[in-house]
């Protein structure tokens, strides 16, 4: 099994936690969405204020030219966001995943969003998609394939929780 570093990496402003967020592509969306866009809106506004570190993955950018819209793309390079590569270690991970049946190969997708958070080791993971990522017995699953790997607990929330747990 690799040595997993998990000292966490704290960036403050004025002595306040700044918290590293991945941000998978339902978010992005969800900026447009009447169900989901108060509080996107809110967490991007976090975002450029710098209150937030968004994170994403060329996995996410990958999708997004897979067919998003325009709008949804440009809509991203409205905050600054750190960007990761995605790598064999992210790819051995979701696989593991996959092979515990955590969610089917139709959605290996999601999984691979969930291994490249686990594994970059930002705080929280923020998504709207209820089925397969904010969902208990999927977090649950994921986070004991996490731990049994040496990885820490991976948060998944709403943009709502994440907002609303000011």
């Amino acid at each position: 099994m690799p040595y997993i570093d998990n000292t966490k990496r704290v960036k403050t402003i004025m002595g306040m936690e700044i918290l590293t967020i991945y941000i998978e592509n339902s978010v992005i969306g969800g900026y447009f969405d009447d169900e989901f866009k108060e509080h996107t809106c809110k967490l991007f506004e976090k975002f450029k204020d710098g209150t937030y570190e968004p994170v994403i993955s060329s996995h996410v950018i990958a999708e997004l030219e897979d067919g998003a819209p325009d709008y949804v793309k440009e809509n991203l390079k409205t905050i600054n966001y750190k960007e990761y590569p995605v790598d064999d270690e992210m790819l051995k991970l979701a696989e593991k995943y996959m092979e515990q049946k955590i969610v089917s190969e139709n959605y290996y997708s999601d999984a691979l969003h969930i291994a490249v958070a686990t594994v970059i080791g930002v705080d929280v993971l923020v998504s709207w998609n209820f089925k397969h990522i904010v969902n208990l017995d999927k977090i649950k699953a994921f986070n004991f394939v996490n731990l049994s790997r040496g990885y820490k607990i991976l948060e998944i929330r709403t943009p709502r929780e994440v907002i609303e747990n000011e």
